[in-house]
């Protein structure tokens, strides 16, 4: 599917981006192009990949521009066949303290996106989504909520042979960027306490090389407005830190509870029960196909569907809990416990 073709890949200098570019870069894929905004970041990547994988980054192009700028980001869509969508504001404290700057980046950038590889016959483009755009109630999920709204409208616009447009929702990935685990690491290494919001709040855990999997399922399978979720099991965050405080030998360390933060949720829930009437297990995974109905009205009162109450959602309450020896073994797969 890949083979001489040109992935492009927004936000691709974060740890999402990286994890996918790092998956593609010994494929037979002819170029990946990064796209962002922070040339730091770019010039630091374009080091590491030439000293770790000289074979191969010859492949890599770097693109600076904004997705808030449509013209800033127009040309690297240019001859592209494939896309995926990471670039974001996705951390849920600063979306809550600036949330048009959320608007701005989450919706509209990615409404940018969508028009650029419309525009340049871009055969997929996967759209990275979050568990907080399901039930959201922090600005961070609210604008990731309304991005999957506009891709699935958008791809109704759509005819056979333009751009398909696919989404992924995705629980807590390990170790990512901005994620609890390094924040631990940090306060080990600094023999500080650990810090939890609520040791009882549950989130799944997912690793990058997981994820990436779901990208690539969503690429080979999706069609126009689908949204693909990937089963993952989950654990209390007071598991997930008395398993690091084990692996690192500070099982004396303190785990110190601060309270919760700003828009934190007590779980996550990846598939709504609205969603979960529509949705088709395919194992690993779940497909949720696009609500296509148009606006006759007749539609909505007198031809509805499955009884909602008949759903279950799919959260990380009612998902399979790891216990400690299991959270311990999947840590052991992070490169920071190699």
């Amino acid at each position: 599917m890949f083979e001489g073709k040109t992935l492009l890949i927004t936000g691709g200098t974060g740890s999402f981006g990286n994890a996918v570019a790092r998956k593609f870069l010994s494929s037979s894929i002819k170029e990946i192009r990064i796209l962002s905004r922070d040339e730091k970041k770019q010039d630091d990547m374009r080091h590491e990949y030439q000293q770790k994988y000289p074979e191969h980054a010859d492949k890599m192009r770097f693109f600076i521009g904004d997705v808030r700028d449509y013209k800033s980001i127009e040309y690297a869509f240019k001859g592209v066949d494939y896309v995926f969508h990471a670039a974001a504001l996705k951390q849920v404290p600063s979306c809550e303290f600036y949330p048009i700057e959320a608007v701005k980046t989450n919706i509209l950038g990615s409404d940018n996106v969508i028009d650029a590889c419309v525009k340049h016959g871009v055969r997929k483009a996967i759209f990275l989504s979050t568990d907080k755009a399901a039930y959201p109630i922090n600005a961070m999920g609210m604008t990731k909520a309304l991005m999957e709204k506009n891709v699935i409208a958008r791809s109704r616009q759509l005819e056979e042979g333009d751009t398909t447009l696919c989404l992924t929702r995705y629980g807590n990935v390990m170790a990512s960027r901005g994620s609890v685990i390094p924040l631990f690491l940090e306060q080990i290494e600094n023999d500080q306490p650990i810090t939890v919001t609520n040791p009882n709040m549950t989130r799944f855990m997912m690793t990058l090389d997981e994820a990436v999997e779901l990208v690539l399922f969503a690429f080979e399978n999706g069609n126009q407005g689908d949204l693909f979720v990937q089963k993952a099991p989950a654990a209390t965050i007071a598991t997930l830190a008395e398993a690091i405080l084990e692996l690192k030998g500070k099982q004396d360390s303190r785990i110190v509870n601060i309270g919760t933060r700003h828009g934190e949720k007590l779980y996550e829930v990846l598939v709504t029960k609205e969603d979960m009437i529509k949705a088709e297990d395919l194992g690993e995974y779940y497909r949720i196909p696009a609500d296509n109905r148009d606006l006759n009205y007749d539609r909505y009162i007198s031809k509805g569907s499955v009884r909602l109450d008949l759903a279950e959602e799919y959260n990380s309450h009612n998902t399979r809990r790891l216990d400690l020896e299991e959270m311990k073994q999947l840590l052991l797969k992070l490169d920071l416990f190699q």
